[in-house]
């Protein structure tokens, strides 16, 4: 027998109006506050401007009680080896110009520089490895362009490049500088052509560092 009365709303009845009831209450809400939820929810916050593709520069706070080995700029006394790429020759030569631009800005002189051209970019690590091995720079710069088309090879390339060119730096111990423009279209590479003397600061930067930290090794 029912232990209920008739008419008597049973436990799933209550449910389903207690349902109906929290349904009613969430359609009456707001429609302003509505949208500022959904406004909270779509915003989130950005890391860099929207118009900032460049990699940010800075300074480390390092404290003076702490030794620091840092490396200038300085090409003095200091032999510095091009491997350049001929490949995209018209982007590769102002990348050229800009390097010796820089150089000769450093006080690398004429006759401590040595260029050796390569087919491509992809022959960029073998001769960068070969040049770091005779020990006669200090350190090598590696020019070059690969602009991408509509096969996978610029991925191919751009990558070998790349890893080849750290690698040729990893097992010689000589600083070897990226100055490879990966772009989508030459007017790009075209307004980035002063990637030559970037990567000269940096070779000569490091190549300074190393020759400090041999220096207080030897004491």
């Amino acid at each position: 027998m029912s232990e209920r009365w008739p008419g008597e709303p049973t436990k799933l009845d209550e449910l389903d109006e207690v349902e109906e009831g929290e349904v009613e209450e969430e359609e009456e809400l707001p429609a302003s506050e509505e949208e500022e939820e959904e406004e909270e929810e779509e915003e989130e916050p950005l890391l860099r401007s929207p118009g900032d593709q460049q990699h940010a520069e800075g300074e480390l706070d390092i404290p003076d009680d702490i030794n620091v080995i840092e490396g200038e700029p300085d090409g003095t006394r200091r032999g510095v080896a091009i491997v350049a790429s001929r490949y995209n020759g018209e982007i590769t030569n102002k990348l050229l110009a800009s390097a010796l631009e820089e150089l000769a800005e450093a006080g690398v002189r004429r006759e401590a520089i040595t260029v050796m051209p390569v087919p491509g970019a992809f022959e960029l690590p073998l001769a960068a490895m070969a040049l770091a091995k005779t020990r006669r720079f200090a350190c090598v710069v590696a020019l070059g362009c690969v602009v991408r088309g509509e096969t996978p090879h610029f991925e191919f390339i751009a990558s070998e490049a790349a890893s080849g060119l750290q690698l040729a730096a990893l097992e010689t111990g000589v600083p070897v500088a990226f100055g490879v423009l990966t772009v989508d279209v030459v007017e790009q590479a075209e307004a980035r052509v002063t990637k030559g003397a970037e990567a000269v600061r940096t070779a000569l930067e490091m190549a300074d560092a190393f020759a400090q930290l041999r220096a207080s090794a030897s004491r």
